[in-house]
């Protein structure tokens, strides 16, 4: 082979894992939360009322590329990625739960929105309660998107239950994670068997480090980020919100319902699963009444069958319904 033409196809392996963009319509820009924190907050774009999304633990902004630009018709949307994840600082510190809402204020307040409506996904509801006790004259309304779940309560005595579950009768099938890294392609694929739909790509290419050949490699975020964050949580103190709320919740089906999920070979098997799912449902109930007992008139979405992704399992009927909610709102105080 010539040389040169040896010389073009190495420069073409080595191009090509960069040459993948990003096909989300947002800007991205940093705002300095504090002294040497910058986030990174993507803009959608769009006209009216500010929507501001915050990802779970684990997820960058990027969660919502496929998501926030179906609200751009109403709203002016915009996502922040969490100090210590995807394209954000990593500090050594800052990873409490006063600390992460007062970023989510830093970047409201740099941008000049009014009256935003704050909705987060999964322990974000630590973020949207303590803003909404703390300034809910800063903001218009809050969207828990299945992020009731309080982590301060103890729930060591569920998580040794799940452990003791029986096999289910259909397993998921398990990610490609084995010896050799996946593609982000292959990923995705795993992502759609397994739950029905997939994160956008740019999600996983920004919380996951990539290899020279454009596999995947280790998460960016360390996991001591992640077990600080749950360790430092706040208290969920939802008497003292004063705006409007709307909470979407992954719910749970019929105890005999999940009990058909599994081969129970045994009466031990039946009750580790039965003991299991009642305490599920328990959980659920509680979480719901915490928030309704601190605001009666918060809208509660149960969807039965859903993942925790509900933005992503449900996105029609979450769009929807968030749509009517969004549209309901006072005009923004000025």
């Amino acid at each position: 082979m010539h040389p040169l033409i040896v010389l073009l196809l190495f420069s073409t392996i080595q191009r090509s894992p960069q040459q993948w963009h990003d096909p989300s319509p947002h800007r991205v820009q940093f705002i300095e939360a504090e002294k040497d924190v910058r986030l990174e907050v993507l803009d959608w774009g769009g006209t009216g009322r500010p929507v501001v999304l915050l990802a779970g633990l684990g997820n960058s902004a990027h969660v919502f590329d496929d998501f926030a630009p179906k609200l751009t018709r109403a709203n002016h949307v915009y996502g922040i990625t969490r100090r210590g994840y995807g394209a954000s600082s990593h500090p050594d510190s800052g990873y409490n739960g006063q600390r992460l809402a007062d970023d989510v204020l830093s970047v409201i307040e740099t941008l000049h929105l009014v009256s935003p409506v704050l909705a987060g996904h999964s322990i974000a509801g630590e973020e949207l309660t303590a803003i909404g006790a703390q300034h809910s004259d800063r903001i218009g309304g809050l969207v828990y998107l299945d992020a009731l779940a309080d982590p301060t309560v103890d729930t060591s005595e569920y998580w040794a239950l799940y452990q003791k579950l029986p096999p289910l009768r259909s397993p998921a099938p398990r990610p490609p994670r084995g010896e050799t890294n996946p593609t982000f392609q292959a990923y995705l694929d795993w992502q759609q068997r397994a739950n029905g739909f997939t994160f956008p790509e740019a999600e996983l290419r920004n919380v996951y480090l990539s290899l020279p050949d454009g596999r995947m490699s280790y998460l960016r975020t360390p996991a001591r980020v992640n077990d600080t964050i749950r360790a430092q949580s706040l208290k969920l103190d939802y008497a003292r919100i004063r705006v409007p709320v709307l909470a979407f919740m992954q719910g749970s089906p019929t105890v005999q319902q999940r009990l058909s999920e599994y081969s129970l070979t045994n009466e031990q098997d039946r009750i580790a699963a039965e003991r299991f799912w009642t305490m599920d449902k328990n959980y659920l109930k509680k979480y719901i009444g915490d928030l309704k007992s601190g605001v009666p008139t918060a809208h509660v979405v149960e969807l039965p069958h859903a993942n925790h992704f509900v933005f992503l399992a449900d996105q029609a009927l979450v769009l929807r319904d968030l749509g009517t909610f969004l549209a309901g709102l006072d005009s923004p105080r000025h």
